[in-house]
């Protein structure tokens, strides 16, 4: 259990952990604290003081349909929950109920006060609209949120801030004739992220005064596309010393349908190179937006550097659970893909850390497969709070205390009509198309790098692996 100083009335709400989620879009597990060159000091702190996940996985590598599965705890089992929009066709419009929409909700039907800031469901700013409308007054989450706060700045809107420019222009309205990066000569808050820590620390100070415990979510956009960040961060890096992909090239004896052209990527029509299957960028250009992906990171750094920087100064820190999590990984070039959404493991790990004040959770750095959907009974549990209906997850909490690395444990995945499963060793993946082959293995003992899928040469491994993965299809796809 863990205590404030409070007054007696005051104790059953006041001894609940506070918890401070701030979520990053798009951030692989390119942090120093897992071997990058990132300059990433604060999360580094965070997970040096905390547990360190250094094999989590995304349940789907895209925003909305990761993000569902973060928030209600369940593996993908419609269609479309593979989708941008599985927030808003299976939550938004859902009468409240004894089952809560979110483990969100469940802190706030607990007596949390819970308040979002930013992209914590798929909308930039939690409600319910296009990329080129006006803002609805329909929230994404209508039940979970207490407040729903975000500061557009002189973007206007959510989504217009998503794709800022430092000159308040955004993707949309420049009809995407734009780069994909920029060096803006801008402070912290002239991009929108800079912002949302503004927003969050005087939230902050409001929520200190409370009797009683708060749940503060925290989206960030960048290292999200476009990689903009204030040129104090470029200037972090020698270009010169930031290495290109190890993995370049595509996997010997795959379907190309498994992996994608880049189109995301090359909807920034001003781009110096466009990415395709057929070659790979040029080294200079490839060195040139990892320096801008690696310095969009350095920037989100040093806002959640500020935001735990307050959470001590108010005296909050020794009772907030801190979790920051990547929605998903990124290819940087790997197998010639600018993007997410592919079922490789650079698209689907992601960073996950878990600071809890109790020491027995401390200085932990775990290797065990963990998934995205861990996180809702991790945090239920750290705060003893219960849950009366099923979900897919499972508590962490006996990892952060002992340490101690299960080899059984694995990771389901989805996209691209199929369903891959992660293994300690193994990644074999099973496409549901007509495109052969539409199974692939790949070795991390041998082939860390996905050089070669080897499903044709390993059928007893297969064998033993194929009725593993099926326990893994919740009613995506047919079973052939």
């Amino acid at each position: 259990m863990f205590f404030l100083n409070c007054n007696e009335e005051e104790e059953k709400t006041a001894t609940k952990p506070n918890i401070l989620f701030i979520a990053v879009d798009d951030l692989r597990n390119e942090l120093g604290v897992y071997g990058s060159m990132v300059k990433s000091p604060h999360m580094d702190a965070i997970a040096n003081e905390g547990a360190v996940f250094t094999n989590h996985y995304v349940q789907v590598p895209t925003c909305g349909a990761s993000r569902h599965a973060l928030l209600t705890g369940y593996r993908p089992w419609k269609q479309v929950h593979l989708s941008n929009q599985a927030i808003e066709k299976e939550l938004s419009d859902k009468p409240e109920d004894s089952i809560p929409e979110t483990f969100i909700h469940r802190f706030k039907q607990e007596g949390y006060h819970t308040v979002g800031i930013g992209k914590i469901s798929h909308s930039a700013d939690g409600l319910v609209y296009g990329y080129e409308d006006q803002p609805s007054r329909k929230k994404e989450l209508p039940h979970s949120w207490s407040e729903l706060v975000f500061n557009p700045g002189k973007w206007k809107t959510g989504w217009n801030a998503f794709f800022a420019y430092a000159n308040g222009e955004n993707r949309q309205s420049l009809k995407k004739q734009v780069k994909p990066y920029e060096s803006g000569e801008v402070d912290d808050e002239g991009y929108p992220d800079g912002l949302t820590t503004k927003l969050a620390i005087s939230k902050l100070q409001e929520l200190k005064n409370q009797n009683k415990p708060f749940f503060i979510g925290v989206g960030f956009f960048k290292p999200h596309l476009p990689f903009n960040a204030p040129k104090k961060y470029w200037e972090l890096y020698d270009r010169d010393s930031i290495s290109l992909s190890p993995n370049p090239n595509i996997p010997d004896q795959i379907n190309l349908k498994s992996l994608h052209g880049s189109g995301e990527f090359n909807q920034y029509a001003l781009g110096d190179e466009k990415a395709s299957l057929e070659q790979s960028i040029s080294d200079l250009y490839a060195q040139k937006l990892r320096h801008a992906y690696f310095a969009s990171i350095s920037y989100i750094d040093a806002q959640i550097g500020k935001i735990t920087q307050e959470l001590e100064d108010l005296g909050l820190a020794e009772n907030t659970i801190i979790v920051i999590w990547g929605d998903h990984g990124w290819h940087l070039g790997d197998h010639r893909v600018w993007g997410k959404h592919t079922l490789f493991e650079k698209a689907l790990k992601s960073t996950l850390i878990i600071k809890s004040p109790l020491a027995i959770h401390q200085r932990k750095r775990i290797p065990t497969i963990v998934e995205t959907v861990d996180i809702y009974p991790t945090l239920i549990a750290l705060c003893d709070i219960t849950i009366s209906h099923r979900i897919d997850g499972e508590p962490l909490l006996g990892l952060m205390q002992s340490n101690q690395q299960t080899p059984d444990d694995v990771a389901y995945s989805y996209f691209k009509q199929g369903i891959t499963m992660r293994t300690e060793r193994y990644r074999l993946t099973k496409y549901f198309r007509q495109d052969e082959p539409t199974l692939e293995l790949y070795d991390y003992m041998n082939d860390p790098l996905e050089s070669k899928n080897i499903a044709s040469e390993n059928t007893e491994v297969l064998e033993k692996l194929l009725p593993i993965l099926e326990k893994g299809n919740t009613g995506l796809y047919e079973s052939h």
